[in-house]
Order: C-alpha cells, then structure tokens, then sequence
C-alpha cells in the first residue's frame, strides 16, 4: 500500500512528494543493493557482496524485520530497516540514496516512521558508527540521545597492545 506524503525541500522550498509502503521479499534485491551503498557509505567493514547481502535482507525480512521503502516520482530515495520488540523500536538502517540527500527526505522519513508506522510508547534506538559524524549530527538532530560506546580491539592489533596497558 503507498501513502503520500507532502514536504516543502529544505534546499529550494518547493513542494515534494513522498511516498512510503512497507517492502515484500520481491524488494530484497533493491534493498540489498541499498544496503551495499549504505556499507561503502559510512565506512563499515562489511564485506558481503550485493547477492550475500540479498540473502540476509530475505531472511531477516521473512522472520525478525520490517522494512519500508520511500519514492518519489517512482523512485526509490531512502529505505528504512527496523525490528519492533516489546518496549523498543530498533532501526537498523535508515538510507538516502546519494544524489538525494540533503533535501529532508531522511528527515521527513524519520518523520513518517514515528508518526504513522512505529508505536508511539516504544523507546527507540538506533547505532551508528562513530566515525560517520554526520550520521552522528543526524540523529542527534532527531532527538536520539548517546547511550553506549562500543570500544574494541582487532585481532591484527590485539599483539601490540600490552597488558594490562600499552607502554609509553
């Protein structure tokens, strides 16, 4: 089912149309192809390939998530990917497709997910790699607070840390 959704551009102020419906297994293969830009994007070190991540986007589309697809003029401009629990919302994957970004469409999809599609009593949550810091200044501009800071080591670097410190 598609639902429009009217916004003025941020950039030039003129009316947009959006529309949004909730994605099918039939979609696995545009999302996946989405989800492989969103992974080159913000620096992750996924290395599945287009066909790996399809296969994910299926198996997680047909138990745990939901996903929903944002057109314009026929278009894909953003998806959204999101498992609901009892007491949270988890969104997994909220992206603007490239030539697109920074006229509200992430915004606006934000938007449309909080007041049409997500429980309004659920907590939401969401992670973001640290390094992507405009990712970071997005959601903190969508209201979503610092919780937790994952830190880590890589194995190849594991053997020049020393313990209990690295020496000085």
């Amino acid at each position: 089912m598609f639902k429009a959704q009217v916004w003025r551009n941020p950039e030039n102020d003129s009316p947009m149309q959006m529309t949004f419906r909730r994605a099918t297994l039939d979609d696995c293969a545009r999302l996946a192809e989405l989800n492989h830009q969103l992974i080159r994007d913000e620096g992750h070190r996924n290395p599945m390939t287009v066909p790996e991540l399809e296969q994910r986007m299926k198996g997680w589309l047909a138990v745990e998530y939901a996903a929903v697809l944002f057109e314009n003029d026929g278009e894909v401009v953003a998806y959204a990917l999101y498992r609901e629990q009892t007491e949270e919302i988890y969104l997994r994957q909220l992206f603007v497709v490239r030539p697109r970004r920074r006229q509200g469409i992430g915004r606006q999809a934000m938007k449309v997910l909080r007041t049409q599609i997500w429980a309004k009593h659920k907590r939401l949550t969401v992670e973001v790699l640290v390094q992507n810091t405009a990712a970071v200044a997005f959601w903190r501009a969508a209201g979503y607070r610092d919780y937790a800071l994952t830190l880590e080591i890589l194995p190849e670097a594991a053997s020049q840390v020393g313990f209990p410190f690295k020496s000085e």
